[in-house]
């Protein structure tokens, strides 16, 4: 069976990296990746929620900080090393197939740390936000997909590394959102407007 889900890993990640590819992509897809382009979305998020939500604002800002701790621990220094996965761009077997378009990363690569991290940050947005933002909530779920898109069709991670880090990702952001909207929560605008 693992043979089965390894063929389609594979004959998925050739369609993402060599078929479904443009010139477009290619200059985009290196860019959406990195998190380092994100930053001003991260602080203007961080702003947005201590100015509008006060005390409980910051406490979210420390949750979201933690889900993006743990999920990067987790992924980097458990996940990867347990399992030991290479890259597409550094095995052997696939490197002359693979279309590289950055540095291709020495580490392993189950789970992708790029989805565990954009996903949980998407997840505990999603889990903290829902009742006010209703289906806007999902719109950080279209956004970590892409990014994580990106991490397949540059060539440094096979989709099922993608899959596992999103699950991963969703699953610790749902316990911690789980315990912040126990124990602090944000306004309820639907209680203040009637007020």
């Amino acid at each position: 069976m693992w043979q089965t889900i390894e063929s389609a890993d594979r004959w998925l990640f050739k369609l993402i990296n060599s078929g479904l590819t443009n010139d477009v992509f290619d200059y985009i897809m290196p860019y959406l990746r990195n998190s380092n382009y994100w930053i001003p979305l991260y602080l203007f998020l961080l702003l947005f929620i201590t100015l509008n939500f006060g005390r409980n604002g910051w406490w979210w800002c420390l949750f979201f900080i933690c889900v993006v701790s743990m999920t990067d621990i987790i992924s980097s220094r458990f996940f990867k090393y347990y399992f030991e996965r290479v890259r597409p761009c550094n095995e052997l077997d696939m490197v002359d197939q693979v279309r590289l378009l950055v540095r291709c990363p020495s580490g392993f690569s189950f789970t992708s740390s790029h989805a565990t991290n954009h996903f949980g940050m998407a997840a505990f947005f999603f889990f903290t936000f829902r009742r006010f933002l209703k289906y806007w909530a999902w719109v950080p779920f279209v956004w970590a997909f892409f990014v994580v898109y990106a991490q397949v069709y540059v060539g440094v991670h096979y989709p099922l590394d993608i899959i596992g880090g999103a699950l991963l990702g969703t699953i610790i952001a749902w316990l911690l959102a789980s315990f912040f909207n126990k124990r602090f929560g944000l306004i309820n605008f639907d209680n203040q407007q009637k007020a």
